[in-house]
Formats: structure tokens, C-alpha cells, sequence
């Protein structure tokens, strides 16, 4: 009767659940748009390092935290633990 079952994909969201600005703070909906992000400092940083670089070593900015970028998590997506090394 009760099958294990595979999770569910995630949905990809614009951008990295990582980016944050002081803009992010004060919206209650996922960015969909960089504008959504970012006032007129355009400053940004990743939650995870909290540094203008996130953990791949590149710079963090809302069109370049997006899917396909090897430390992207969905906004969607809950939050893990890393992985010790």
C-alpha cells in the first residue's frame, strides 16, 4: 500500500534562492525580475558566503545567479545543509 515515491523536481525559479539585496527584504513575493532585486545601489550579495562572491568564485549579480550555474538553488527548493568536505 505504501509505495516509496520519488520527490518531485523542483521549480526552477529566475534566480538563485541565495541572492539577496537590500530590495529582497522588503518584497513578499519571489523576484521575477532584476529590477525586483536590485535599487539604485545595484548591490547585491550571496546569502550563502555573504560576500558580491558566491561559492563558485564569480561574481553575484541577478542575471548571472540564474539556473545553470554551478551553486544555483531554486527559491523554491528547501534549504540543505552543505556538505562537509
Amino acid at each position: 500500500m505504501n509505495q516509496p515515491t520519488e520527490p518531485l523536481p523542483v521549480i526552477q525559479t529566475p534566480f538563485c534562492g541565495h541572492l539577496r539585496s537590500k530590495k529582497f527584504f522588503l518584497s513578499d513575493q519571489i523576484a521575477a525580475a532584476a529590477e525586483d532585486y536590485l535599487d539604485a545601489s545595484g548591490h547585491c550579495w550571496c546569502y550563502h558566503t555573504q560576500q558580491v562572491v558566491g561559492p563558485d568564485g564569480q561574481i553575484v549579480m541577478p542575471e548571472r545567479c540564474v539556473p545553470g550555474r554551478s551553486c544555483y538553488r531554486s527559491a523554491l527548493d528547501k534549504i540543505r545543509k552543505p556538505k562537509s568536505e
